[in-house]
C-alpha cells in the first residue's frame, strides 16, 4: 500500500493533488505545529498585476505552540474579501461558474471554528472536482510517535504502508536506512509543474488549484499529472 501525507493547507497547489493521486491512502497530517507565514492558512491566486496572497486570519494567542487542528479562525469579513478577490480575477475564466458556487458555499459555511476543518472541506471538494478517490484518514485520530523522520516511519507502520511518498523537502530529513530496515520503500516527489491556459498574460506557476480548475475545467486532472505520470511506479 502506497501512503502519503501532508499538513493542512489553504487552497492547495497542484503538486499536492499529484501526490495524493499517486497514493493508495492519504493521511491528513493535522497534528503538525502551526507555521507562521507558511501555507497552513494562505495561498496564491493570479491577478492582472501578478500573484495575490489570500490569507485566513487566525487567533494569534499561543498559535505557534498549537498544532493545526487546534488553530481557530478569527471572525471578521475575511470570507467576503477572499470571494471578492476570486470573483474579480476569475469571473472571465471559462469554467469559473462551474466551480465557484460550491467553493463559495464551503468558505461561508466553514468560516468559523477550526482552520484544519476548513482546509479539509476544501481538500475534499477539490479532490471531487479532479475525480481523485484516494481515501483520507486524519492523523489526529491516531497516536503516532516520534519526531521528523521517525514520526513518518511510525505512521507508515501503524497504517500498514509498504511504500511512502515524501515531498521534495523530505530528502533533507528522511532516514532512508530506517525505512529500508522495516521493508518500506520511499520515494521523493519532484513535481514538474505543467503550463496550461491562464487568463491574462504571462503564465504564473505555483498558484492555487482553483487557478487550474477555473481555466481548464475537466482537463485539470490530466494537466496536473501530465509531466508526472508514473513517477512513483
Amino acid at each position: 500500500m502506497i501512503l502519503t501525507a501532508h499538513q493542512p493547507v489553504y487552497l492547495p497547489w497542484l503538486g499536492l493533488f499529484h501526490k495524493i493521486a499517486s497514493a493508495d491512502l492519504f493521511c491528513y497530517f493535522d497534528i503538525v505545529q502551526y507555521q507562521r507565514k507558511d501555507y497552513n492558512n494562505r495561498n496564491k491566486i493570479k491577478t492582472s498585476n501578478g500573484e495575490l496572497w489570500l490569507s485566513v486570519p487566525v487567533e494569534s494567542k499561543n498559535h505557534l505552540n498549537k498544532n493545526v487542528s487546534k488553530i481557530l479562525i478569527v471572525q471578521d469579513n475575511w470570507v467576503k474579501k477572499h470571494l471578492k478577490s476570486i470573483e474579480l480575477n476569475y469571473k472571465k475564466a471559462p469554467f469559473y461558474k462551474d466551480y465557484f458556487p460550491k467553493l463559495e458555499s464551503i468558505l461561508i459555511n466553514n468560516s468559523k471554528g477550526s482552520l484544519g476543518q476548513l482546509n479539509l472541506k476544501l481538500l475534499e471538494y477539490f479532490m471531487e472536482c479532479l475525480k481523485i478517490d484516494t481515501p483520507i484518514v486524519r492523523a489526529s485520530d491516531y497516536s503516532f510517535n516520534g519526531v521528523g523522520s521517525d514520526l513518518v516511519l511510525d505512521m507508515c507502520v501503524e497504517l500498514g504502508a509498504d511504500s511512502y511518498i515524501f515531498g521534495k523537502q523530505g530528502e533533507n530529513y528522511a532516514n532512508v536506512k530506517a525505512f529500508k530496515e522495516v521493508g518500506i520503500m520511499i520515494n521523493f516527489q519532484d513535481y514538474i509543474h505543467p503550463v496550461y491556459k491562464q487568463i491574462g498574460r504571462d503564465f504564473l506557476p505555483y498558484m492555487s488549484i482553483i487557478d487550474l480548475l477555473f481555466n481548464e475545467g475537466g482537463k485539470s486532472y490530466d494537466i496536473l499529472m501530465s509531466n508526472n505520470v508514473g513517477m512513483f511506479q
